[in-house]
């Protein structure tokens, strides 16, 4: 059997995404891109969403308006508050504040029936298990289980329906690294500078949440300035 010539991307416009969105143009003829707008707080990653996505001159790129359909105490969907720290090392362990339960399972969910929709039976997501300080859904346990469930709904029988993690065991530095040489130096500027992490929707980066802090200790440990700091500077 001939390898798959396509696949679709769940495309946040976050770093990890992108990143798994450039290995993805070099292996596959056709790749497609799907965002969620869900009524995070940081929906200005929606934007950089669609710039890399047509940076990346993506075969088809669907924006999927979700509404406030995810409850959580989450600040990402709710009115409270989200926690900075000064520094990486005092992100607590344990289940973030920020995790939004059921949310990579129905992302993950409505991308299959996407993708299957174009013909596509391999999707690709940015999950790793470097985030996993506190999201059990970034496990590629998970993504396993996930993965077979959706062969056995969609197809009725295991290992018909792909999830890739490329990112899965890299560390932030590591992926860092991996766009960079996939792209070279200028033009891994010119797209990161497109991104977003933030969780309280600040381009550029408040420099204080957990994703900003993670966000930050792999472009400092790979030895690289990441491009949005210049408008957190600015």
């Amino acid at each position: 059997m001939s390898p798959p010539t396509q696949c679709l991307i769940l495309l946040s416009g976050g770093q990890d995404s992108t990143t798994v969105a450039l290995q993805a143009k070099t292996r596959y003829e056709d790749v497609h891109a799907l965002t969620i707008h869900y009524g995070q707080r940081h929906e200005i990653e929606v934007e950089s969403a669609l710039a890399v996505g047509k940076a990346l001159r993506v075969a088809s790129h669907e924006i999927i308006e979700l509404g406030n359909v995810l409850t959580s105490t989450s600040p990402l969907v709710s009115n409270n508050s989200v926690d900075i720290f000064a520094r990486s090392e005092d992100v607590p362990e344990g289940v973030a504040n920020t995790f939004i339960p059921s949310r990579n399972a129905l992302f993950l969910t409505l991308a299959s029936n996407r993708a299957i929709a174009l013909g596509i039976s391999t999707v690709g997501t940015g999950v790793c298990e470097c985030d996993y300080s506190g999201y059990p859904d970034c496990r590629r346990v998970f993504i396993d289980a996930l993965e077979e469930a959706l062969s056995l709904g969609n197809f009725g029988e295991k290992g018909k329906f792909k999830i890739l993690t490329p990112l899965m065991f890299l560390t932030k530095a590591e992926s860092v690294k991996l766009a960079q040489n996939l792209l070279g130096v200028e033009e891994f500027k010119k797209m990161f500078e497109l991104t977003h992490t933030c969780y309280q929707g600040i381009k550029g980066g408040c420099g204080h949440c957990a994703a900003c802090l993670l966000r930050d200790k792999g472009f400092i440990e790979a030895g690289v300035n990441d491009p949005i700091w210049k408008f957190r500077e600015a």
